[in-house]
């Protein structure tokens, strides 16, 4: 079986540093990621969590860190009980942030595993609605 993706880019008017910063601090997640509380180390193999509410329901979602290219790529495995789904690896979203140094601007690219019956398109949308908060909050400063 192929495995399926969403992707969503957006472009950043800031250095990878920058968005590095906005992608990997808790405060600065918060900003962007509809106020997510984010606790994890950001060592390959350590455990992530992000909690918070989002449109009312409470969420508490898990995963693993899986790789920490600084500045550059963050690879992240990503689980919800909101999905109904079982917690095993075959119901856990794998993401992946790239970034790419366009001189004034960075390029960020997310990339989401799509579990069996999930729709690339909604994906898309979800995702592409965080970066557009993600590329606000980095261009205010």
């Amino acid at each position: 079986m192929t495995e399926q993706s969403a992707m969503t880019t957006v472009q950043v008017s800031a250095s990878p540093a920058q968005v590095w910063q906005a992608l990997t601090e808790p405060e600065q997640i918060r900003a962007f990621m509809f106020g997510a509380d984010v606790d994890t180390t950001w060592q390959p193999g350590s455990p992530i969590a992000w909690r918070g509410e989002y449109e009312g329901r409470a969420f508490a979602d898990t995963g693993t860190v899986l790789e920490v290219d600084p500045g550059i790529r963050l690879v992240v495995t990503h689980y919800s009980p909101l999905s109904g789904r079982p917690d095993t690896e075959e119901n856990h979203h794998r993401l992946v942030w790239s970034l790419r140094d366009d001189g004034e601007s960075t390029q960020v690219t997310l990339e989401q595993t799509l579990l069996e019956g999930e729709d690339a398109e909604e994906a898309q949308q979800n995702w592409a609605t965080v970066l557009g908060q993600l590329k606000e909050h980095v261009e205010r400063g």
